[in-house]
């Protein structure tokens, strides 16, 4: 136990200086680069002073996590396969998998933005076909390590055998979660802070239920994100792009499958999945009813933008919600 606490708090520490230190070289570097982000027309006119901010700033705490994960591997072999396991180690891999994978998509992204200097980079189609490919990869991966079940644990409803219904719902539920942490990605700060908290339970999860590696990938993210809150934190000198808030996606989805647990997701993503919605529900009611709207704009992050809230104020505001989603998450798998 004193080895497994002492193996998570050198991830997060590792995790948090080294994507801080990355960043403080990393953002001189895509100012030089001239990487910097293009401001949508048909978004909020008040973020036009944005244009320009340093975009894949995502690569910082990409670098941190997997150098974080190299120097414990390292530090602790070859006790780790002791401690872990050889399946767990396995699934860890299969995270990283995952999220390296949708980080790839979100690079590609970044890059036609970038080299195109206009706020597009891949089409829909193009996003959902690498998208539809790397699902496929990552559920086949399950499949291979056993870990691909159709029994969920549903709150109230216990565990429910899904049957042939499981694979589908799993499958475009794995692409709407990786998008939705995508979309919560449009205010200084915000998505960062709000994985963070996902993070932290996640990293309780691991703990309570067994699963050491969910617990180490949690906690070097963690760190990560206070790592890169010190550069991302209102007024942002360095956005994530969608490297990064895609990578984040893959990571919060992946942890859950892997423990075979994705209902925690309900919980732990409750506000990307609260933010993507108003997205959801916003189109549908826009061309159902010939251009009415329920909300101001969406994701819903910017209605509260034109109410007059603070970016600091949503920021915070949401990080609550996800506090409250990761002790009902937590309360959920102690009386479970």
């Amino acid at each position: 136990m004193e080895q497994i606490s002492s193996l998570l708090a050198a991830a997060a520490v590792g995790g948090f200086a080294i994507t801080a230190v990355a960043g403080k070289f990393m953002i001189p570097a895509l100012h030089r680069l001239h990487f910097g982000q293009t401001i949508r027309e048909e978004g909020p006119t008040w973020h036009s002073k944005k244009n320009g901010t340093p975009t894949m700033g995502g690569l910082c705490f990409i670098l941190g996590i997997l150098a974080t994960l190299g120097i414990v591997w390292v530090m602790y072999s070859p006790k780790l396969p002791e401690v872990l396991g050889m399946p767990q180690l396995q699934a860890g891999m299969l995270v990283l998998f995952l999220a390296f994978g949708s980080g790839l998509i979100g690079f590609l992204d970044d890059f036609i933005k970038v080299v195109r200097h206009r706020n597009l980079g891949l089409t829909e189609a193009q996003k959902m076909i690498l998208q539809i490919a790397l699902t496929f990869g990552f559920m086949f991966g399950l499949h291979s390590l056993g870990l691909l079940t159709t029994q969920v644990q549903f709150p109230i409803f216990g565990l429910v055998d899904m049957g042939l219904l499981y694979y589908p719902i799993a499958f475009f539920g794995i692409i709407f979660l990786v998008n939705a942490v995508n979309l919560t990605d449009g205010l200084d700060g915000l998505c960062t802070g709000v994985t963070f908290v996902s993070m932290i339970g996640y990293l309780l999860a691991g703990s309570l239920l067994g699963f050491v590696h969910v617990s180490l990938i949690a906690a070097a993210t963690a760190g990560a994100c206070a790592g890169f809150l010190v550069w991302n934190f209102y007024p942002a000198k360095v956005f994530m792009g969608d490297t990064g808030s895609m990578f984040f996606g893959g990571i919060v989805t992946a942890l859950a499958f892997v423990m075979q647990r994705p209902e925690l997701v309900l919980f732990f993503g409750i506000v990307y999945i609260w933010d993507a919605m108003t997205v959801v529900i916003q189109r549908t009611y826009f061309k159902a009813t010939h251009g009415k709207r329920i909300f101001r704009m969406t994701p819903i992050h910017h209605a509260f933008e034109m109410r007059g809230w603070r970016e600091v104020k949503i920021d915070g505001f949401f990080a609550l919600i996800a506090v409250i989603g990761v002790a009902m998450g937590i309360f959920y798998i102690c009386v479970a």
